[in-house]
């Protein structure tokens, strides 16, 4: 058959990701992925000025996706089939253009993990991320934000005259278009998605790429690279040059011989071929391969400890197998981010397919051998030339503007092109896409004035780049833009000036919870945690007084802010308190296993851990859990001297 690209509908049960958290995310990034600035002396060099360029403080102006549950119903979601007579992939554009499936027709086998559920988790920068499939990750260290978002999706010509399916979107956190084009020649084993990152700025952009692929995992699959070394991230937040493939007496490339979760980023030599492969038992399985410009390859495995065998449970459901992920990026490892010169451009070809080798010489105990075999296999199917020719192919390509629309992301890039009048071929950012979210901004823009609005509601969404920081000042000083401004300063890092601007909106602002809040989180910055406790409850009674009714905003508001005052309450000292702001939450929030542990919390405080226990004994579950977290495991330790039950067991690291 001809290669086809078609929208199909794809029923999973899936967790909503519910409305977004409408507290500005002021706070510091909770990101796991990080080392302290003493571990970087050992470091080569290049990988330590790597590590320390311009990392995130937060995650604006991207706001936090943390309203979801673990109720999961069938729900049907938008999908695109690409398909020839040898593979059938099939993208979710709703979800960040996940490649859900990749189907290999000949042999009935599927070469990535395919979560048969979709459940939201706390792994990705602004917190909803699922597990799964293929995941296209741009922005900075961690699970890109548009993990759960919607993107941009059309047909454009291939290099072959066929179709294929574009990507692209606008990424927010560092402000910089991207595409992804991915196509299936005619008969080839082999999907090929070519990657291209502009950068459209007068000045450097830095630049965070990786390409995750969840693999199937069982006792005999095993991870190939052509490395000798790696380093060895763990959640001791340590990085660490190791051998390959045995470490610690045990050989690290069998993802269930680990006891925890890590990563193992490969040191590949430069000149060297860019590949990475999960086979199976029987010598098959999936491997990735691309242009040079992709230069890291990493495992990440969850181990075969309680912690790991329960996220796992966690992100999909018991009963179902376990899984691995190999990953391609810009970088040698996670932690890094590269500097994109203004005007520049990243471009790279991947692809990805089926691949049979010897089982004797992958699963023996000659890791050289194993290398070889695997790249003999690759070389015999899928040439290194060919996917430089590929490459070469597609450039001609990626420029071409798309022809039918198969699926719309978000305005904010029609927002940044209607400002600075982008030129971008093959990603049109259509001014009909602008949404209710950009509509202020725009309006700033043109009227240089930023509209209040018609009825009390939450604040929408902030813009934080110098460019809109420069408007919002030379805008009339309305509460609401005093609001958008502190938040555009405090992400510059300029805290005094942004506390100054609430101030000073606070003054005649008919709604005060908002700017109060802002003023709680930059006490609490700052270690005035009496202080913060005064705001926060000013800042709670204010809310609960202005709020106009139950729907998901104004409850979502409310959830948000009362966790964030308890939580401040209990810093304080100030259980009493603390209890009185959870009791006055509604039951359907009080219900949620997030604030069960809240009330764990303070029955702690009080002194009353028969009681902690009882609600522990009852069970419940955080659904917006963060990865790596402990709070659960150290809870239950003050509580009680009892081995903390499985179900409680999230540890990705061993006890210190």
């Amino acid at each position: 058959m001809a290669t086809t690209v078609r929208r199909a509908v794809l029923t999973l049960p899936v967790a909503a990701t519910g409305p977004e958290n409408p507290l500005a995310a002021l706070r510091p990034l909770d990101e796991t992925h990080a080392v302290g600035s003493r571990e970087r002396d050992d470091l080569p060099r290049d990988m330590a000025r790597q590590l320390g360029h311009e990392p995130l403080r937060t995650v604006l102006p991207v706001r936090i996706l943390d309203g979801y549950t673990r109720d999961r119903t069938a729900t049907d979601l938008d999908a695109i089939v690409i398909e020839n007579d040898r593979l059938r992939a099939t993208v979710l554009p709703g979800f960040g253009g996940r490649i859900h499936s990749l189907h290999h027709k000949p042999t009935g086998r599927e070469l990535v993990y395919r979560n048969p559920v979709l459940q939201p988790a706390d792994f990705a920068l602004n917190g909803a991320w699922f597990s799964g499939g293929i995941e296209w990750n741009i922005g900075a260290t961690g699970h890109t934000t548009l993990s759960c978002a919607p993107v941009h999706a059309a047909l454009v010509t291939a290099p072959d005259g066929g179709d294929m399916l574009r990507l692209w979107e606008w990424e927010r956190l560092r402000d910089l278009p991207f595409q992804v084009d991915l196509w299936l020649p005619e008969d080839s084993d082999f999907l090929y998605v070519g990657v291209r990152l502009r950068n459209p700025h007068e000045h450097p952009v830095p630049v965070y790429w990786w390409s995750n692929t969840a693999v199937p995992e069982n006792e005999h699959t095993r991870v190939l690279a052509p490395a000798d070394e790696a380093w060895h991230f763990g959640y001791e937040r340590t990085l660490s040059r190791v051998p390959v493939p045995e470490t610690d007496g045990a050989d690290r490339t069998y993802p269930v011989r680990s006891e925890y979760p890590a990563d193992y980023f490969y040191e590949v030599p430069d000149g060297a071929r860019r590949w990475i492969a999960s086979l199976d038992g029987e010598g098959h399985g999936l491997v990735q391969t691309s242009t040079d410009v992709l230069r890291g390859r990493k495992l990440f495995l969850w181990g075969s400890g309680t912690g790991g065998r329960r996220w796992q449970q966690w992100l999909t459901e018991p009963g179902t197998g376990g899984y691995a992920e190999i990953q391609a990026g810009l970088a040698r490892t996670q932690l890094e981010h590269i500097p994109l010169e203004a005007g520049a451009e990243f471009s790279w070809l991947e692809a990805y397919g089926p691949l049979s080798a010897d089982p004797a010489a992958v699963h023996g105990d000659d890791w050289t051998a194993a290398r070889a075999e695997t790249e003999r296999r690759l070389a015999r199917a899928l040439p290194r030339a060919d996917v430089d020719a590929a490459y070469e192919a597609w450039r001609q390509c990626a420029d071409t503007e798309p022809g039918e629309v198969l699926a719309t992301g978000s305005g904010w890039g029609a927002l940044e092109v209607r400002r600075a009048r982008y030129k971008l071929p093959g990603t049109p950012f259509d001014p009909s896409t602008l949404g209710e979210q950009q509509a202020p901004w725009l309006e700033l823009l043109e009227q240089g004035t930023f509209p209040q609005p018609p009825r009390v509601t939450p604040p929408g969404p902030s813009l934080v780049s110098p460019h809109w920081r420069d408007m919002l000042e030379t805008a009339p000083a309305e509460p609401l833009t005093e609001y958008h401004l502190g938040i555009a300063q405090w992400h510059a890092d300029d805290r005094a000036q942004a506390v100054r601007s609430w101030e000073r909106g606070l003054v005649l602002a008919p709604s005060r919870w908002p700017l109060l809040r802002c003023l709680a989180v930059a006490a609490r910055e700052s270690g005035q945690s009496d202080r913060a406790a005064d705001h926060y409850t000013e800042a709670f009674d204010d809310l609960c007084a202005e709020r106009r009714d139950d729907g998901d905003t104004w409850t979502a508001a409310t959830s948000a802010l009362g966790r964030e005052t308890v939580e401040a309450l209990l810093t304080a000292g100030r259980t009493g308190a603390a209890r009185a702001v959870l009791e006055s939450l509604r039951p359907e929030i009080r219900t949620r296993g997030r604030f069960r542990l809240l009330e764990a919390r303070i029955l702690l405080a009080e002194g009353d851990t028969a009681a902690v226990r009882v609600l522990f004994d009852a069970g419940f579950e955080v659904a917006d859990l963060r990865e790596g977290a402990e709070i659960l495991d150290e809870v239950w330790r003050s509580a009680t001297d009892d081995p903390l039950p499985d179900i409680y067991n999230f540890r990705m690291r061993p006890l210190r």
